[in-house]
């Protein structure tokens, strides 16, 4: 039996036609199906159509069932019970004061009895490990707590149908291991069926029973996860969507021309393949000067102290760091460490009670008016939206250049030049808001990129943007690098800091405890590491990226068949 039946679905936003076109599916009760694809691909307009609350301002074709009936005569508690949506943002979804009454709003909001309250509360915060910050407020938690209360507080509901939406982009890779662990547990012990769109594919594609790619606002493939590469191959030998599989699948697709056999899917299996069948006579490649030396410092921290209020805690206890010029610098670390804090105090946003803040070799307090902005540093948060001021993307754009005093024909040139670059053409006369998370990302970056800043400070950058989008959003941090221009990132993304990254920090318990390169960084960590450190280490060293595998293994080259067996 199915749980949700879609039958030639399509969707028009007022600004933007054919969103979705003509999609039929039938997702089985107890199934685990991932939708993937390319930013603005219709992911999260499909899944929001899924849940009635949800429904974007725009015009429908086409049917949707839930369990056998139209999903638009479902009443608001049946569907309130019925299907439950986890969103991006943990932020955005909490709505209380504290952890106790986020998961007692919804039970409470549909009239269940006082008694039936208590106990499914019980059971549901100790199903999910909540009861030691039960009475916490909602404001102390980390991001990967406020994603577990997030689903906490709709499981309690007893949903049959779970609908996440990218929910681990906001969190670091052992918070997102985590959260993926429980949704396993829910559909292998519950038998919850489970639709989750999402970029990291690493670990959720061995879970799932089936992925839908989509490209268009049109589904290409519905199949097994193990099938994907092979659908994807067919339809292009470089099609962008390759560069979204796991680190296993992408090693063997840059190694297949000389092996016939299954696409691995896991690091297991991609270990086996590794280990079967090529040589490790040269264990790891010539190493890279990072050629900082002699650069100059562009940001420096000296031993600086932060808390929010003075009978808080020190959010940032001591930690100094030297960014040089002309340098990509990545801090990573757990949700609630200090990360965005650090970018805070950088831009000025915030102020240390103790140390001292260097900007090009100039404490920051003697920057005055506006001088620190001008051509100096820019910083892109974590919520994009915050950074548009008007009602189309390329209006926001006219203004950046405005504050820069370029011409008009000057203007034109840097906007279509800069919109080209991240493929955002065609969203130019949208509403900021009315773009999908991953185009919204890209407008922002866009936007800061008009500005020509020195130094400019990303927090989390590749959040909700597809892998190819990272590729091409590396591709432009390289480039700002070569004009000389300095990056720092906060990031959870693993993969895109080891193949962009001078340098890689990792921040824990207010200080920097480790600054090293992207190659002794990631190859020396256990869980803040690639998919390729994972599957290379036990017989290469210092391979971080799926690049770096594939070149060892071509260089070592082929074992002979006595050897293979």
């Amino acid at each position: 039996m199915y749980i949700i039946k879609t039958t030639n679905l399509g969707f028009s936003y007022p600004q933007k036609e054919n969103a979705l076109k003509n999609i039929s599916l039938s997702i089985l009760e107890g199934e685990f199906v991932i939708v993937f694809g390319g930013t603005g691909c219709g992911k999260t307009t499909l899944l929001k159509l899924l849940k009635p609350e949800n429904t974007p301002i725009g015009k429908i074709s086409g049917e949707i069932e839930f369990k056998g009936d139209s999903i638009g005569k479902l009443n608001k508690i049946d569907s309130a019970c019925g299907i439950g949506f986890v969103m991006q943002n943990p932020e955005m979804q909490i709505v209380t004061d504290t952890v106790k009454h986020e998961l007692a709003f919804g039970l409470e909001n549909i009239g269940v009895k006082p008694v039936e309250i208590r106990r499914r509360i019980a059971e549901t915060a100790n199903f999910f490990g909540i009861s030691d910050w039960y009475n916490k407020r909602t404001t102390e938690l980390s991001g990967g707590q406020k994603q577990i209360l997030n689903l906490a507080s709709i499981l309690v509901m007893q949903p049959k149908l779970l609908i996440l939406d990218e929910p681990t982009s906001h969190l670091d890779p052992v918070a997102a291991h985590e959260f993926i662990m429980l949704l396993k547990r829910l559909n292998n012990e519950l038998g919850i069926s489970i639709i989750i769109s999402e970029h990291r594919l690493e670990e959720l594609f061995p879970i799932a029973d089936r992925a839908i790619a989509m490209e268009g606002g049109r589904v290409l493939f519905c199949c097994k996860p193990r099938e994907v590469n092979r659908q994807l191959r067919n339809i292009s030998g470089n099609h962008p969507m390759l560069s979204a599989l796991p680190s296993a699948t992408r090693i063997y697709n840059g190694l297949s021309a000389e092996i016939e056999m299954d696409s691995p899917l896991t690091i297991r299996e991609g270990i086996k393949f590794i280990s079967d069948n090529y040589k490790n006579e040269i264990l790891e490649l010539d190493s890279e000067d990072s050629n900082l030396d002699g650069m100059g410092t562009a940001v420096e921290l000296k031993n600086v102290y932060f808390k929010y209020n003075k009978n808080s805690d020190d959010i940032l206890s001591g930690i100094s760091l030297q960014v040089f010029k002309s340098e990509i610098f990545t801090i990573l670390g757990g949700n609630g460490v200090g990360k965005t804090t650090t970018l805070n105090i950088i831009s000025g946003k915030n102020k240390p009670y103790s140390g001292k803040v260097m900007i090009d070799g100039k404490n920051i307090k003697s920057y005055k008016n506006k001088e620190l902005y001008h051509n100096n540093i820019a910083f892109l948060p974590q919520d994009p939206q915050v950074v548009f001021l008007k009602t189309t993307v390329k209006a926001d754009f006219y203004l950046a250049c405005k504050m820069m005093n370029y011409s008009d024909e000057e203007s034109e040139k840097l906007i279509v030049k800069i919109a080209k670059s991240l493929n955002i053409m065609e969203v130019l006369d949208y509403h900021p808001y009315d773009l999908s998370g991953g185009e919204q990302q890209k407008a922002a970056i866009a936007k800061l990129l008009l500005l020509k800043p020195k130094i400019i400070l990303f927090d989390e950058p590749t959040k909700a943007i597809d892998s190819y989008s990272k590729i091409k959003l590396g591709e432009i941090f390289q480039q700002l690098k070569r004009n000389g221009i300095t990056i720092i990132i906060v990031s959870h993304d693993v993969e895109f800091s080891a193949i962009n990254s001078d340098r890689c920090a990792m921040l824990f318990n207010g200080e920097i405890v480790s600054i090293d390169t992207p190659k002794s960084f990631f190859s020396n960590n256990s869980f803040y590491t690639t998919g390729a450190s994972r599957i290379s280490r036990n017989k290469y060293r210092n391979a971080v990226t799926c690049g770096d595998v594939i070149r060892l293994c071509e260089i070592n080259g082929l074992k002979s068949k006595n050897d293979q067996t």
